[in-house]
């Protein structure tokens, strides 16, 4: 714990020392900065307040998935990303062509400061539940945009993030191609009032954790209101997820069912949980319409085109039946 304490006080004072050599430079670094950028500036209302950004910011640092998807979705390609855990890609849903290059600093809620420096970013982009313990010294890097949080109110974030970027125009284009997304899909499930009278559940298998039946409070639960659909009774409720043990694993009966699992299947239970009886006995799976999905995906894919890639998931799986 104490090496990790001293990496980040260094940091720390890294970027402090930089910061004040950035005001002894004068305007000459400031010009610089500012035309690299496109030369205006605009004011974005941010978690933290009011926050000036460049127009057309060119070195962009995202410190989480959505903040990615939003950036990649929008046609600019960040110079540094954080992942989710040591080792792992940035995203394995996005077009690698869209990704590759992108600098990896540090992981979600553990940005590495001097890396961030080092890559001269005229904009950053997280949220105060991940970052607020570095929104001082990201600060001093470069303006940094935060939302409040992430998840459910992934459009909110998408727009902040639109506002921040210059691309507002481009974002009004893609929340109307996803609402022609959902509008297509729900026809497909037979319209709004069909589509709400079949109960469809999402279940993750947690390593090193118990079965989460996910709530309408998460993105996954955005998605299904979006579409109408039905939820059962036990997860059409706010808030983020009721955790099951497998001996209660028949908490998860519903008409369909997605499902994911995060990290080893086997010592996520979901081996054993889904070679079960309770979980053969579950109506969705008797009636073949229990589908495993990418859990980096419906996870992690929280943006317009991690939203899109899902929907194109559900209509593969049960609504092209």
């Amino acid at each position: 714990m104490s090496g990790t304490l001293n990496r980040r006080a260094a940091a720390v004072a890294l970027v402090s020392a930089l910061a004040v050599t950035a005001t002894a430079c004068g305007s000459s670094d400031d010009d610089a900065k500012q035309s690299s950028s496109g030369g205006g500036k605009h004011a974005v209302s941010t978690a933290m307040g009011k926050v000036e950004v460049p127009d057309s910011p060119k070195r962009v640092v995202v410190l989480d998935t959505d903040a990615l998807d939003s950036a990649v979705t929008l046609g600019v390609k960040p110079v540094g990303a954080v992942t989710v855990v040591a080792g792992a890609p940035l995203s394995t849903y996005l077009p690698q062509e869209k990704i590759k290059g992108i600098k990896e600093v540090g992981l979600i809620g553990e940005p590495n400061l001097e890396a961030i420096n080092a890559l001269k970013p005229d904009l950053i982009l997280s949220s105060k539940v991940r970052d607020e313990k570095s929104y001082k010294e990201l600060s001093q890097i470069a303006p940094t945009v935060f939302s409040e949080t992430t998840g459910p109110n992934w459009r909110e974030n998408f727009e902040l993030h639109a506002d921040a970027l210059g691309k507002k125009a481009e974002a009004e284009k893609v929340a109307s191609a996803y609402e022609t997304k959902i509008a297509g899909l729900t026809k497909a499930l037979g319209g709004p009032e069909k589509a709400g009278q079949v109960k469809v559940g999402f279940v993750r298998f947690v390593e090193g954790a118990d079965t989460r039946l996910y709530f309408n409070d998460t993105f996954v639960g955005s998605i299904f209101k979006d579409l109408k659909v039905g939820r059962p009774a036990n997860q059409d409720k706010t808030g983020f997820s009721l955790d099951v043990s497998p001996e209660k694993i028949d908490e998860a009966d519903a008409d369909v069912i997605f499902y994911s699992t995060y990290g080893d299947p086997k010592k996520a239970k979901e081996t054993s949980i889904t070679g079960g009886p309770l979980w053969k006995n579950l109506g969705a799976v008797k009636s073949k319409k229990a589908f495993k999905v990418d859990d980096n995906l419906w996870m992690l894919g929280i943006g317009y085109t991690g939203a899109t890639k899902v929907l194109d998931a559900m209509e593969k799986n049960y609504a092209a039946e």
